[in-house]
């Protein structure tokens, strides 16, 4: 238990504090080359563990709260980038402050810590394609199970599944991908089956997975089997390129996931938290630094997109500002982003208790 208390520990430092860090560094670097000067960076929020001013004048620290990070930048009013208002600025000042800058700077900086998440899991999946390369099977059915969906449905052996829904399947994990997310639901099913194609609707089946935390997830099931796995190679451009594929696929899997919970299909018991991420950083260091590493391009993934939501107080809602601002062709008031900023703060403050309270607390103690 403490072994375990400890792997998770050190994960999410080892996991988090990078990621953060470079996604801050990501603002600070193009506030640099936009002009914009840096009051304070941190890593983690509240107050100052410790920390160091730089020659340019700025706070570099690590503080106590370690949900995330933040650079502020001259003219803002705080953390969140809230702007000064109504206080007269030399001409000097106002070259220095992040607020008097082009939209499109403003937009740039902001974009700038979401985008380097991105790029961080794109070369870390581009660094594993090209040299591991990735072991796949085809997508022809081997086997069934017994309770096979696919095999109540109609499907047969040897039948070549190309496309579940429209999307092709080049591979077996390919089909896997776009049948986890939906247990219960109908999918339909192309496949070839000798000179012919076919489609065919196959109800899923559904499989339980518990993380023996007190904590379940529901997976689609189609009830097939692959056959042999072969290892394929990549060189440089089409590592780069599955990169790309990968990347795009989590963000597909995360927006399905987010808007099944919405809507609910999906338990709001699947939302994870610091605690949960603790737990799964804690697991894929236990295995080896590979899969931890593969496991941060997942999680860097999630914060860059987690990040451009439209929430005011992260990313997005400053770029929604934006956005707003470009069409306006003037910008929003302080006192009308302040109480935005405000509302937006006080929703992620509730729905980082609620999904702590979710990692921590076991889902007897909610009737589930």
């Amino acid at each position: 238990m403490i072994a375990s208390i400890f792997n998770g520990v050190l994960g999410y430092i080892l996991m988090l504090g990078p990621l953060v860090l470079l996604h801050e560094l990501g603002h600070y670097l193009v506030g640099r080359w936009c002009g914009v000067h840096a009051d304070a960076f941190s890593i983690g929020f509240g107050s100052e563990i410790f920390g160091w001013t730089d020659k340019r004048g700025t706070r570099w620290k690590v503080s106590w709260l370690p949900l995330g990070g933040y650079v502020k930048f001259a003219g803002d009013m705080n953390a969140a980038s809230m702007p000064i208002d109504d206080i007269p600025l030399s001409l000097a000042e106002r070259e220095r402050c992040f607020q008097f800058k082009p939209l499109w700077q403003r937009a740039a900086i902001v974009a700038a810590g979401p985008v380097t998440n991105l790029l961080i899991a794109l070369t870390i999946f581009a660094a594993f394609n090209i040299a591991f390369g990735r072991y796949v099977a085809d997508p022809v059915i081997k086997a069934f199970p017994q309770h096979s969906a696919a095999q109540a449905a109609g499907l047969q052996l040897g039948d070549r599944i190309v496309a579940i829904d429209g999307a092709k399947t080049p591979y077996f994990d390919d089909v896997a991908m776009h049948v986890a997310p939906f247990p219960g639901e109908t999918v339909q099913v192309s496949v070839q089956r000798g000179a012919a194609q076919i489609t065919v609707p196959v109800k899923l089946g559904s499989m339980v997975q518990n993380d023996g935390k007190g904590h379940s997830s529901n997976y689609g099931l189609m009830g097939i089997q692959r056959g042999d796995l072969y290892r394929l190679r990549y060189g440089p451009i089409d590592g780069v390129g599955h990169a790309f594929e990968q990347c795009s696929q989590i963000v597909e899997l995360t927006v399905t996931g987010l808007r099944q919970i919405i809507f609910g299909q999906r338990s709001v018991r699947e939302l994870g938290g610091p605690v949960k991420i603790a737990g799964v950083a804690g697991e894929a260091l236990s295995m080896g630094w590979l899969p931890f590493v593969s496991m941060a391009a997942f999680i860097s993934i999630n914060l860059a997109f987690i990040n451009l939501l439209p929430i005011p107080g992260l990313d997005g809602g400053h770029l929604a500002f934006y956005l707003v601002e470009a069409v306006r062709r003037r910008a929003m008031t302080a006192r009308t982003q302040e109480w935005a900023f405000r509302t937006g703060l006080a929703f992620l403050l509730a729905l980082i208790v609620f999904v702590t309270v979710n990692d921590v607390v076991p889902a007897r103690f909610f009737g589930s």
